[in-house]
């Protein structure tokens, strides 16, 4: 299912200053192209190479002298004035391919996925659409899983670039949604979880022993191995709703899986407790004469 948030049109990102682009360790700016810096540095000597050489020969001093003070006085404007002016008052335009570059990126549109519970009646739904909209985010895909209380809806928005987490969080609960988590993610977000399913089982009706594998791959998490995969004591509840899932092979003993931060849902339990009865049943098959 794929839903597009109609908000409103957000004000135009103001351009920033090119004092932001100076390095946090150094304090020291990006170096500019060469040929902006050449022309910033004609544009602030030329006037001032005119002012000294139009003083100097207008003097009765000796040709050698008037050499001489105009080699020195234009180094010295050169190094002290010219350049640091230049520098100074242009700097907006010498660091301007840097600053269109930084733009780009700000505006560039980032993914999250997002996962609140809502009440299961009428307009629930439209009145969180209507939140994640005043933030100019978009609703990629959505999944309803019912849990006590309600429905636990699991988006993959796609959001302008400058959206923190934290926004996205009090949109959410303008919305009406409770508990709301939000992760940022990438594209594969957005793969077919069907497809992706019978691909992992197709591989361990191939070979059963790949079920801790083929799981923590489909769940996008990491399996818990040593003391603390049985012990209540180290790792939060097990099962939906909870950051740990243990699935029960007959082979194998229980499998515990841990996703620090993002609980899992009923239906991604219900397709790991699955692939197990798949692995299960292709282990004990009599071998075929």
């Amino acid at each position: 299912m794929t839903r597009k948030a109609a908000g409103r049109t957000p004000d135009k990102a103001q351009s920033p200053a090119p004092s932001e682009l100076s390095c946090e360790v150094c304090g020291q700016m990006p170096e500019p192209t060469k040929t902006r810096l050449t022309l910033a540095n004609i544009a602030v000597m030329l006037p001032i190479e005119l002012l000294v050489h139009a003083a100097v020969v207008g003097t009765h001093l000796p040709y050698v002298a008037k050499v001489m003070v105009l080699t020195m006085t234009a180094t010295i404007l050169v190094i002290w004035v010219a350049e640091p002016s230049a520098a100074r008052m242009l700097r907006g335009w010498l660091h301007a391919p840097a600053l269109r570059h930084r733009k780009r990126l700000v505006a560039a549109p980032a993914l999250w996925r997002a996962r609140t519970v809502l009440k299961d009646r009428p307009g629930s739904l439209q009145k969180l659409t209507q939140a994640l909209a005043g933030l100019d985010t978009n609703i990629l895909s959505i999944h309803v899983h019912p849990v006590a209380g309600g429905v636990l809806d699991e988006f993959v928005l796609s959001a302008p670039g400058d959206v923190r987490e934290a926004e996205l969080l009090r949109a959410l609960r303008a919305g009406g949604g409770a508990d709301p988590h939000v992760w940022p993610t990438t594209a594969l977000a957005m793969a077919d979880g069907q497809t992706g399913a019978l691909s992992l089982a197709a591989r361990i009706a191939a070979s059963p022993e790949e079920l801790p594998l083929a799981v923590a791959e489909l769940l996008r998490a990491r399996i818990v191995t040593g003391t603390g995969a049985g012990s209540a004591d180290v790792a939060p509840p097990a099962g939906p709703g909870g950051t740990v899932l243990r699935i029960p092979t007959a082979w194998h003993g229980p499998i515990t899986f841990s996703r620090p931060g993002e609980p899992f849902t009923p239906a991604e339990s219900a397709r790991a407790h699955r692939l197990a009865e798949l692995a299960e049943i292709v282990a004990h098959r009599p071998a075929a004469h």
